[in-house]
């Protein structure tokens, strides 16, 4: 499959209500790598597979959540299609400057009906890591670092209007529709998996009344063993689970959901689906999600915090 356009999940900004508390949640116990600090006082980490300076960004703040969350595309003139085709559709965009972020290029932001903040960008400095680029070795210390994850996978993000989130991704941005859910007794689509790739999916949305809220970060495991591993450093850790390990019906991935100290969900996702644009998507009733397992494959039914806590 040739890859053009938006290529990829690229980095996601988490607000933190103790910055401290929070670097020590995501760098020594989930295992990121630290690459930096800004002059406005954000820490940007990475995953031990990542080749790009960063994925994730924190920012101290009043209130937890995201404040945005970035597609890498394939070169600069994607980048000025992309934001023309934005415009069309009818959503305003900003461009922020080169080296707003540390080692990223210029930026086009705009608010999606959702009420999220999205942002495609086409550079950001590749840094190596501590395998090589070259006959790279095959075991890395930080492999073993906390739960370790290979790399930040994607976001679920809750808000409105998911139709013409829909609308805007698959006939906009490139996407393609890899599962949905439909709302109970009905035939309109309430819940959204969506692939810029061939994995499971790259970003999620489900409808809900409060715009701009988010329901998790999630990171990638190399398999389930590394996802029970997670399990075992999470209970070291007192950090407090919400669901799992199990196994999504969607997706098919292997997973635990857990909070951070400012009380943002992430998960430790291992496996999934290999999707591809030509195939139908997959459809979930509400009742599917459920008892029938899209949800949790192990206990066959829904988890009220997972329905319901958001930042």
């Amino acid at each position: 499959m040739a890859m053009t356009g938006v290529l990829r999940p690229g980095h996601v900004q988490i607000r933190v209500m103790d910055l401290h508390e929070g670097v020590r949640h995501y760098r020594d116990v989930l295992g990121l790598e630290e690459t930096g600090r800004d002059a406005s006082g954000r820490v940007y980490l990475r995953g031990w597979d990542e080749r790009d300076h960063h994925s994730i960004i924190l920012r101290q703040a009043d209130q937890a959540g995201m404040d945005f969350f970035g597609f890498k595309v394939d070169n600069e003139h994607s980048l000025d299609k992309l934001e023309a085709d934005v415009r069309a559709f009818g959503l305003k965009t900003e461009r922020i400057p080169a080296g707003d972020l540390l080692e990223t290029g210029e930026r086009v932001r705009f608010e999606i009906p959702s009420g999220h903040l999205i942002e495609l960008y086409a550079q950001k400095t590749y840094t190596s890591h501590d395998r090589g680029d070259k006959n790279p070795a095959s075991y890395s210390r930080k492999m073993d670092t906390g739960i370790a994850p290979m790399r930040f996978d994607h976001a679920l993000l809750y808000g409105p209007n998911v139709g013409q989130v829909l609308d805007l991704f698959t006939n906009v941005l490139g996407f393609h529709l890899a599962e949905y859910v439909t709302l109970p007794d009905s035939d309109t689509k309430g819940a959204l998996w969506l692939a810029c790739s061939n994995k499971a999916h790259d970003i999620a949305f489900v409808i809900h009344p409060e715009p701009g809220k988010l329901h998790h970060v999630s990171f990638y495991m190399e398999s389930i063993d590394r996802v029970f591993r997670a399990a075992d450093i999470m209970a070291a850790n007192d950090i407090k689970v919400d669901i799992g390990p199990t196994r999504h019906g969607i997706t098919r991935g292997g997973t635990i959901y857990a909070w951070d100290p400012s009380g943002n969900r992430f998960e430790t996702f291992s496996g999934g689906n290999t999707t591809y644009p030509d195939q139908p998507p997959i459809g979930w009733t509400w009742e599917g999600l459920g008892e029938g397992g899209g949800l949790d494959v192990a206990h066959r039914k829904m988890h009220e915090t997972f329905l319901t806590v958001v930042t």
